[in-house]
């Protein structure tokens, strides 16, 4: 029997860097099994495997052969890293380590008939080289602080997470990696914060903002806004409501209304809590879709068949045009490029939707910069950066525990994932160049 290696390449890399798996040395038409084990989250081991048939030269190559069978199919490079799941039923759905910013290492393995075992691994960083972290707990804000390698000045980003709230390290780390002073700033269920997201005083990010500003001291001023579901509907918010402090916005899956505290509301305000306010603008609550509407009903979301769609509900609140009115957010104030990342099969709720509602009412008023609506269709509303696993389409609310589904598929969702960060680089990069040419030269 030949001699076989296999090979991940590059091995050690940024997260967001695809690899090479390949298995050399096989017999022509030899079928071979790969499989892959990771340590995600408190203790839980991720798996997959797929069997592949040598090319006449005894060569599997993931990125040009598909899998007989396995976990995936399809030809994927990185398939077998997002089709993992965790080798126990009910285990947590956190795909990054018990130290968000810390590297995953992946075993890989090649399985032949009558063989030895094949072994190689694969490290993904969120945190490059010479990256630092620290944690800010100035002016009463609740984050950390990535920047880059070098002396600066570097243009930066707030990143803000959805309805499970935290500090979402892993993406703010990942952009310190590219070049941007990365803020990831918690405002619920974080250190010494409200575990709900109800009345949440938008003074926090105002803050946030000027100490970015003060302290970080961004290229050209340049600070964009990057946040997810929540925090999607949250960046716009902000950069219609401060738009000076505002150079980009990115927004995940966003929200083109304000919303109320839905699943992430504080039980404690009752039984009718989730209709509550989620966001207080200098003491006052925001108007919101649930408030005063003539159609809304959780009924599709209270009695819909499992796993249930949280955007059934919200799409019964959209039919009432004046309720919509009340709570749409006046994107036509923001002052600068946006960027919406959206999916046509979003479970949580319509991301599709509103982020046409966005890009047409900027068109409608001639907004002087770019806006871009990157729409996957058949994805759902977990569309995070590569290569992470996209499997776990069903899971319970980090807050409320309800049982509900993202949308999309594993396979799209993933594609979602790639694609969407390719698109956020360039975003940025032509954001802080356009910037930087608009500033006055020092002479």
């Amino acid at each position: 029997m030949p001699s076989a290696t296999l090979t991940v390449t590059p091995e050690d890399a940024l997260i967001d860097v695809p690899r090479c798996i390949a298995v050399q040395g096989l017999a022509p038409g030899e079928e071979v099994t790969l499989a892959t084990r990771t340590l995600r989250g408190p203790g839980v081991v991720w798996c997959s495997h797929a069997t592949f048939r040598a090319n006449a030269d005894g060569v599997v190559d993931l990125q040009r052969d598909a899998p007989l069978a396995g976990s995936y199919g399809g030809v994927s490079a990185m398939g077998l890293v997002w089709s993992q799941a965790p080798d126990q039923a009910g285990a947590p759905r956190e795909v990054f380590a018990a130290e968000p910013a810390a590297a995953l290492t992946t075993g890989v393995t090649a399985q032949r008939h009558g063989a030895p075992v094949l072994q190689a691994r694969l490290v993904q960083r969120l945190q490059g080289a010479g990256v630092t972290r620290r944690e800010v707990r100035d002016d009463g804000l609740v984050g950390t602080l990535f920047t880059p390698a070098g002396s600066g000045p570097h243009p930066a980003v707030l990143v803000l997470n959805g309805s499970g709230g935290g500090i979402n390290e892993p993406r703010a780390a990942l952009y310190a990696s590219h070049g941007y002073a990365a803020l990831a700033l918690g405002y619920f269920k974080a250190p010494g914060l409200s575990d709900y997201i109800s009345d949440t005083p938008l003074e926090i990010f105002e803050t946030a903002l000027h100490w970015l500003h003060r302290e970080v001291r961004p290229l050209n001023g340049f600070v964009a806004l990057s946040g997810q579901s929540r925090g999607g509907e949250l960046v716009l918010l902000l950069a219609s409501l401060l738009p000076q402090l505002v150079s980009a916005v990115i927004g995940y899956v966003p929200g083109a209304v304000v919303h109320s505290a839905q699943n992430a509301c504080n039980p404690a305000n009752g039984p009718d809590s989730r209709n509550g306010p989620a966001w207080l603008w200098r003491g006052q609550p925001l108007p919101h879709l649930w408030q005063d509407n003539r159609t809304a009903s959780w009924a599709p979301w209270d009695e819909g068949p499992e796993p249930r769609r949280h955007a059934h509900a919200l799409l019964t609140a959209l039919q009432d045009p004046e309720a919509v009115e009340r709570a749409r957010i006046r994107v036509e104030n923001i002052r600068g490029p946006v960027l919406l990342l959206t999916a046509s099969d979003d479970g949580s709720w319509p991301s599709s939707l509103y982020g046409r509602m966005v890009a047409e009412r900027l068109a409608q008023v001639q907004h002087p910069y770019p806006v871009e609506q990157l729409d996957f269709e058949g994805g759902g509303h977990a569309i995070v950066f590569p290569y992470v696993p996209t499997t776990q389409l069903v899971y319970a609310h980090p807050v409320s525990g309800r049982l509900s589904t993202t949308g999309g598929t594993p396979a799209v969702n993933a594609h979602a994932d790639e694609a969407s960060w390719a698109s956020v680089l360039h975003f940025l990069e032509h954001a802080v160049q356009t910037q930087s040419a608009l500033e006055p030269q020092s002479t």
